[in-house]
């Protein structure tokens, strides 16, 4: 009996040992395959880093040969046949067809009622620059856009259910463009200003900005307050044009002055253009960024505001309006 029973113990204890073997083996195995499954699951997402980084050089390359390649073409071929096939005759059109009451009258109602079916005016404002230059060529680009800022303004308050539909699509530029009607008369006045200044497109501004709490004044004077730097960089882009023009294709001889001269109002052009520019959408983006630290529900309270303006709008125009 003593015998069995010492044999039992060490089968149990054999068998017991086995799986305590198992045991530590299956551990091992899980705990060293651990770091592994870890290892690759952090290498993987690096190469698809690398992957997409890699892709996008590839992307960019194939976008900066492209823009090089058109603007060879622009240089080669399509300036000089704009110079020759388009400006070039209609500065002799303008000579000979019309006298200069009769062309002023055609920009500045060409200037007026362009905005009207969204078309942009820029060429009329490059045209005044080019045949009457700074002084008429100024009063012209004024008086014809500001008719133009103010018809489509009067046209967009008959569609005005309408437009405000149109704008529900786009939250956020709706959003930016209530900024324009919040606030005092200065406030309202500073920010058509900058819009006026900035890139978005004035031709909606004109008929989205009914959808909101803007006076009519304010609308008027803040559009012309910011269409001054924009009318004088066309002037001067416009004489730009010409004096190139006749240096290419008048054999006018220009002297070191005027060269000089060119030169540096042509930088000066630009550093204005890029710093209005940055000037006018960093202030957007301040105005929007205290407007939402100021709100408690965002979006949806634009949304609801946005909303309420349609029946807001008619009584506060009469008082507006003169």
């Amino acid at each position: 009996m003593p015998d069995l029973a010492d044999q039992e113990l060490g089968k149990d204890g054999l068998n017991r040992g086995s799986q305590v073997r198992e045991e530590s083996e299956y551990v091992r195995l899980v705990i060293s395959d651990e770091p592994r499954i870890a290892e690759a699951d952090t290498l993987q997402p690096q190469s698809e880093t690398k992957f997409k980084s890699f892709l996008w050089w590839i992307k960019a390359g194939v976008w900066c040969l492209l823009t090089v390649l058109i603007l060879v073409i622009l240089v080669k071929w399509g300036v000089p046949f704009t110079f020759q096939k388009v400006l070039i005759p209609i500065m002799q059109w303008e000579a000979t067809a019309f006298g200069r009451p009769v062309l002023a009258i055609v920009l500045v109602a060409s200037l007026a009622l362009f905005p009207v079916f969204l078309i942009p005016s820029g060429p009329s404002m490059w045209l005044a620059g080019m045949i009457f230059g700074y002084g008429l060529g100024f009063v012209i680009i004024m008086v014809g856009t500001t008719i133009g800022m103010v018809l489509p303004y009067l046209i967009g308050l008959l569609f005005r259910d309408r437009i405000h539909q149109w704008l529900k699509r786009w939250p956020q530029k709706a959003a930016m463009i209530r900024l324009a009607g919040e606030g005092s008369w200065f406030h309202q006045f500073q920010v058509v200003a900058l819009f006026r200044i900035s890139p978005f497109p004035y031709t909606i501004f004109n008929y989205a900005i009914v959808v909101t709490s803007m006076r009519f004044w304010p609308y008027l004077c803040g559009s012309i307050a910011g269409m001054v730097p924009e009318a004088f960089l066309y002037i001067y882009s416009g004489r730009l044009i010409r004096t190139y023009a006749d240096v290419k294709y008048r054999n006018y001889h220009m002297t070191v002055l005027e060269i000089v001269y060119n030169i540096i109002s042509f930088i000066v052009a630009i550093i204005f253009t890029v710093a209005f520019t940055v000037y006018a959408r960093r202030m957007l983006d301040e105005l929007k960024d205290a407007e939402k630290e100021g709100e408690s529900s965002g979006s949806c309270r634009s949304n609801c505001e946005l909303d309420k303006l349609p029946l807001e709008r008619p009584k506060h125009l009469m008082r507006s309006l003169p």
